[in-house]
């Protein structure tokens, strides 16, 4: 393989875009490439090996989530949002159809006031 060049094409995370698209390099250190320009933004960044930055997750909601599911059920241990198991659906009450009164027709309405 031969080692990389400024122009050349590479795919690399964009932080804008939020995608992995095509990119040219800008810089290259130690016959790496450094600095990458999206070709689809124009966006110059570090080269990221197409590694797209982790989730941010918030800790501070997190913890008040579980306060308030503390306060309402104090005796339950809290525990983090897990996947539901698709095999225990929870039980779902069927409702009564409920019958709705039929609506006027337009026509009807207007061979009334024609009417008058």
């Amino acid at each position: 393989m031969r080692d990389i060049r400024l122009g050349d094409d590479i795919d690399d995370y964009c932080v804008r875009c939020k995608r992995i698209m095509n990119h040219a390099v800008v810089s290259v250190l130690n016959a790496a490439p450094a600095k990458v320009r999206c070709r689809t933004c124009h966006n110059d960044h570090d080269y990221r090996h197409e590694q797209a930055p982790p989730p941010k997750v918030d800790a501070r909601k997190q913890s008040l989530f579980s306060e308030v599911l503390k306060k309402v059920d104090p005796d339950e241990p809290v525990e983090p949002a897990a996947e539901a198991d698709p095999d225990e659906a929870p039980e779902v009450e069927a409702a009564e159809p409920v019958a709705e009164a039929p609506k006027p027709k337009a026509k009807a309405k207007a061979k009334a006031k024609s009417r008058k």
